[in-house]
């Protein structure tokens, strides 16, 4: 094992955060969590505050690897990033290679293939939580991409720290923090190039949106769009719970899909309204529907005037008889 840093106060920081999520996740009883490890500073950081604290509460900590393929040299960037886990104690260190497609762009496929590898890595090892480097910079950024998409609160709510499978320990600390860690550690991260290539969305956000609104604005943007998105993930998940709640009371089911009775929908509010219908058409079909789709079938409750149904992707909504029948739309 490395010798010991010195407590500075990054790397009290780091831990503390470590060591919260880990309590929240209940005790340990010698269950394994596993660290998404890329050998950058965040990701770096955090799996070398989670081999000092996993033990401590009660934990076994690994870490999981992910190679995506899409760089010059990335095999030996990941197997260095494996060799960093080893030497901070961590075990099992899986190294997965990952093909990456083209859905949704570079970021979203690289995503999607991050994600189901790190999914089933869990899986194999029979890891409870996946522990990821998002830092409190990452959910600024994705607050501010959320406002520029026009997505709505559920977007704008960025990140949970607690997402089931995944837990996020660091969306509190900046990622001023982790490089310090990291110094402070005697840690050698790795520099990511797509971090510093604004053909990226989040990189352009990174590296000139926010440093103008902190510039214009005044020091503690980041800070104020953090606490933006928990307070507005606490009142959608209040929203979801009382959608699923009266959508379970109202709902009317048959052989063809769902009815929802249009008086209920009509006298209530518009937030509460458009998520049951969300949720009706989620829960029966497996279709998320867009604002835009949304809106068009509860215009069928606040704006109807005879005029004929609705068709959205896979689902047919009608008005009849005092009720709003969803029913899956006839493929061709």
């Amino acid at each position: 094992m490395p010798s010991r840093p010195r407590l500075t106060p990054a790397i009290a920081d780091v831990r503390r955060a470590v060591r919260r999520s880990l309590e929240g996740s209940g005790p340990g009883e010698g269950r394994l969590v596993l660290v998404a490890l890329s050998g950058g500073p965040d990701s770096l950081a955090l799996a070398a505050a989670t081999a000092f604290e996993a033990p401590r509460a009660g934990y076994r900590a690994g870490a999981v690897v992910i190679d995506h393929g899409l760089q010059e040299g990335s095999a030996e960037v990941a197997e260095r990033a494996a060799g960093a886990a080893r030497a901070l104690g961590l075990e099992p260190v899986l190294l997965r290679r990952v093909a990456v497609g083209t859905a949704g762009g570079p970021e979203a496929a690289a995503r999607d293939a991050r994600y189901a590898a790190l999914s089933a890595a869990a899986e194999e090892a029979g890891a409870i939580r996946v522990l990821l480097g998002h830092t409190a910079d990452d959910q600024a950024e994705t607050v501010l991409l959320g406002l520029a998409r026009g997505s709505g609160p559920d977007s704008l709510s960025g990140m949970a720290a607690d997402a089931g499978a995944y837990l996020r320990p660091l969306l509190s600390v900046r990622r001023s923090v982790t490089e310090a860690f990291c110094a402070d550690s005697e840690l050698t991260p790795w520099t990511d190039p797509h971090n510093s290539d604004e053909r990226f969305r989040r990189v352009r956000v990174r590296s000139t949106v926010l440093p103008v609104l902190e510039r214009e604005l005044g020091p503690g943007v980041t800070e104020a769009l953090v606490r933006t998105a928990d307070q507005l993930r606490e009142d959608a998940a209040a929203l979801d719970e009382l959608a699923a709640e009266w959508l379970e009371e109202i709902a009317e089911h048959a052989e063809a899909g769902i009815a929802l009775p249009v008086a209920a929908l009509a006298t209530n509010p518009a937030a509460l309204r458009q998520r049951v219908l969300r949720l009706a058409v989620e829960a029966e079909f497996a279709i998320t529907l867009t604002r835009a789709q949304t809106l068009a079938a509860a215009a069928l409750v606040t704006s109807w005037h005879g005029q004929a149904g609705v068709d959205l992707p896979g689902v047919r909504v009608e008005r009849r008889d005092g009720l709003l029948h969803f029913s899956a739309a006839p493929t061709r």
